[in-house]
């Protein structure tokens, strides 16, 4: 008799409960970040790429020209971002692994993609 009164306290207290609804994705503009300037190879194939994307998300996709530092401006400004899936960045193997390789920079894209791996699981 005690578990089915504790079974129905739980069962009260799971009903009274508000359910927590997700907000739908996305919900405001998207901005792609590309590293170089306007009107060369990588900046066609991001305005072609955001079209498509457009219509099946059924939002904006803003193309926005980072340029400088071999594309690492625009880069470091994807890295920094918010982890909210609304700036994304394009670019090629230069940008996304050479500099890297290279030079010094201001930002660590490697031990980012860690730790958003780590809050994934």
């Amino acid at each position: 008799m005690r578990l089915l009164r504790i079974a129905a306290a739980c069962a009260l207290l799971l009903a009274a409960t508000t359910v927590a609804s997700a907000q739908a994705y996305p919900s405001r503009p998207i901005t792609m970040v590309v590293p170089f300037a306007a009107g060369g190879p990588v900046d066609t194939v991001a305005r072609i790429l955001s079209e498509p994307m457009r219509a099946s998300l059924g939002q904006s996709i803003i193309v926005d020209n980072v340029t400088g530092a071999a594309g690492s401006i625009g880069v470091g400004r994807v890295a920094r971002a918010a982890p909210d899936g609304y700036t994304l960045s394009i670019g090629h193997w230069s940008t996304h692994v050479v500099n890297g390789a290279i030079y010094p920079l201001p930002y660590d894209f490697v031990a980012r993609s860690r730790a958003d791996r780590a809050v994934a699981q």
